[in-house]
């Protein structure tokens, strides 16, 4: 039959022949952003909002995740008046406006495209002058998880 020089030619063959793919994402949404160490205040907020439950889901979600720079471009208190416990309802509307449905990566976007968010209300795609959703730039794209993806965004965007 084959001696082990042919089997070992073999799969070398196949190995190249066949297409590298990256490894699957290993770690949820909200792991992936912890670790990422610039969503701080997204994490706090999700936590008060208790959000990190849903978002350690299956999935898919896309979240466009704004920064820390992002939160503290806010009116100065908002952050904090959003984070008691008394405000929960408000800081859960502008979070879960931030998440669509659904695995929907950078090649997927197009101009004028519109998606419906998870709290209800739609957000605009823009591609003139780099990706905007709504008035916030996308800074890094197709950030690939274990349940969905981020797209990093510069502005916290407000429903």
């Amino acid at each position: 039959m084959f001696n082990r020089p042919s089997l070992t030619a073999l799969a070398i063959a196949i190995g190249l022949a066949l297409p590298a793919t990256a490894p699957a994402a290993s770690k949820d949404i909200v792991d992936t952003a912890v670790e990422a160490g610039s969503f701080e205040t997204l994490a706090a907020a999700l936590t008060a909002a208790d959000l990190v439950g849903t978002l350690k889901g299956d999935g898919p979600f896309t979240v466009f995740a704004p920064t820390d720079e992002a939160f503290a471009a806010l009116p100065e208190g908002t952050v904090e008046n959003l984070l008691k416990p008394e405000n929960r309802e408000q800081l859960t509307q502008i979070l879960t406006y931030h998440v669509v449905p659904g695995k929907v990566m950078s090649s997927d976007l197009s101009d004028g495209m519109k998606a419906e968010t998870v709290m209800g209300k739609e957000i605009t795609v823009s591609m003139n002058g780099g990706v905007k959703v709504n008035d916030a730039t996308v800074t890094t794209a197709d950030i690939e998880t274990a349940n969905g993806v981020i797209h990093v965004i510069d502005t916290v965007i407000l429903p």
